[in-house]
């Protein structure tokens, strides 16, 4: 067994937590894997982090990552997964704006047009007052997410 540069030392507090994520079975794949990892890097009994990454199919630096993570962050933080800086940007496209899409993908293309398409949708939509900005991105993933589509 190599030199080790975060040595997981674990108290019985959080030993007893932890085989209670193991065998808990409410408890998500991930938090049950760093759970099962952080109890194989405790104290003299230790695993090497090959048989580790055999056992639980997780790579050397993820092992070593999570050992960080708990010397320097603490028990909570090594366990639970970590909270995002930026948060996922809200839906332009839902509940009334997606029925007036519908509405509009139901209705006639415009002069000119055999059917409609996805930027002459967003252009639409914005010029109805419906949203402030659309792009046809947004569009398109508003309409595979409804399962429907302009072909």
């Amino acid at each position: 067994m190599g030199y080790k540069k975060y040595v997981v030392t674990l108290n019985e507090c959080e030993r007893k937590q932890l085989e209670e994520v193991v065998s808990s079975k409410i408890c998500n794949k991930e938090k049950r894997l760093r759970a099962y990892i952080l109890l194989k890097s405790d104290g003299l009994h230790s695993w090497s982090d090959d048989k580790m990454q055999e056992a639980y199919g997780v790579s050397l630096s993820a092992i070593g990552r999570l050992r960080k993570r708990f010397v320097e962050e603490g028990f909570e933080n090594a366990l639970n997964r970590k909270e995002r800086l930026n948060p996922p940007c809200p839906r332009k496209i839902q509940g009334k704006e997606e029925a007036h899409l519908i509405a509009l993908c139901c209705s006639d293309a415009p002069e000119g047009r055999a059917k409609w398409t996805l930027q002459l949708l967003a252009d639409k939509m914005i010029e109805l007052n419906v949203v402030d900005t659309v792009g046809r991105e947004c569009v398109r993933n508003a309409l595979k997410k409804m399962s429907l589509s302009l072909g």
